[in-house]
């Protein structure tokens, strides 16, 4: 008489359990950007147990410090993919902004004001990204083949034409902007712990973002056009608007990337940011955005942003080769990838 009463008390806990996974399964398809939170998180708590001062103030302002530039990046190349495209000038685009206005500021203009500095590199960078907007249009071509062949044409028109020599003297408002502190506290160990002020320029552009692609006409047309862009030109979405916009938003976010490079580094290299272009691409798709258009979030590319930051932070404390830094990524790139091939296919 025993083994019903028993059956009765397993058979609830068992389909209890059976709809917390498939509750769990639901809201991962809803939101995959929770994936890589649960990574982040086992990442972090691994790293803390390994090594406690990981969570101390220090590490974790000079990881959002680290995550500024890329973040920037990042948040470009995400209104750029969720339109169904790819861009991989940005880096170019703000290595020629930067160089550019720094050079202006200190030969032409050194009393310029701090505003007008940022805006002109912002300008510049958009009006480089209109250029792959309009030549992805025009010439009906694939946005990675396009943007590569501007990667090498932005890169060969500043190292040719405007300079190869390292700015070291920044005029003094930029060099006073890099060392400006938001939060500046010393532990019990003396160390110092800052955030600086331009870390604010990431949350601001995030918000940015998030508003456009959520709450505006454009932002309806951009995923569209990434879910499918003969069905959005049937809907009467302006795709020429759309290229014009996502391409020219990705180059003045480049712009400013690449002027707070400069400040944070108190120098101007017109050779910086190469290579960052991985890195950032996979902080997109590790943020959930599906490569081929039409889906992600700004909280999922900032959380991938995160991770990617995190991990490079990780083995670079724990002095890790360079070489092996790009193989822990590629790896969770590829667990992340799987994961989210098999979400969609379920």
């Amino acid at each position: 008489m025993s083994a019903p009463s028993e059956l009765n008390h397993v058979l609830p806990t068992e389909a209890s359990s059976s709809g917390l996974l498939a509750r769990l399964r639901e809201q991962l398809d809803r939101r995959p950007e929770l994936f890589t939170l649960f990574l982040l998180i086992c990442l972090c708590l691994t790293v803390g147990v390994i090594n406690p001062n990981f969570f101390q103030a220090s590490s974790l302002f000079d990881i959002a410090r680290s995550s500024v530039v890329i973040g920037l990046f990042a948040l470009g190349v995400f209104v750029i993919l969720a339109a169904g495209g790819i861009d991989v000038s940005f880096t170019a685009i703000a290595a020629l902004s930067m160089y550019s206005v720094t050079q202006w500021v200190a030969t032409q203009f050194p009393t310029a004001p701090l505003f007008l500095i940022f805006a002109a590199s912002t300008i510049g960078g958009g009006l480089l990204g209109l250029l792959n907007g309009f030549l992805v249009h025009q010439l009906k071509a694939p946005s990675l083949i396009v943007t590569i062949g501007t990667q090498y044409l932005f890169r060969g028109f500043l190292l040719t034409f405007i300079g190869t020599v390292w700015i070291l003297n920044l005029p003094e408002q930029m060099d006073s902007f890099g060392k400006l502190a938001l939060f500046d506290t010393k532990s019990a160990r003396g160390t110092r712990a800052w955030l600086p002020v331009f870390f604010l320029a990431l949350p601001a552009a995030a918000f940015l973002t998030w508003w456009i692609l959520n709450r505006t006409l454009m932002g309806r047309a951009i995923f569209a056009t990434g879910g499918s862009l003969a069905v959005a030109e049937r809907l009467g979405y302006n795709l020429r608007a759309v290229h014009f916009f996502t391409f020219a938003y990705a180059g003045a976010l480049a712009g400013v990337a690449g002027l707070i490079h400069v400040c944070a580094n108190r120098l101007a290299n017109p050779f910086d940011l190469a290579g960052m272009e991985i890195d950032v691409i996979a902080a997109v798709v590790l943020g959930g955005a599906r490569i081929t258009g039409g889906t992600g979030t700004v909280t999922g590319t900032l959380l991938g942003v995160i991770l990617v930051v995190v991990i490079n932070s990780v083995l670079i404390m724990m002095g890790v080769p360079s070489t092996w830094q790009r193989v822990v990524v590629g790896s969770f790139i590829l667990v992340a990838g799987a994961f989210f091939v098999v979400r969609r296919r379920r």
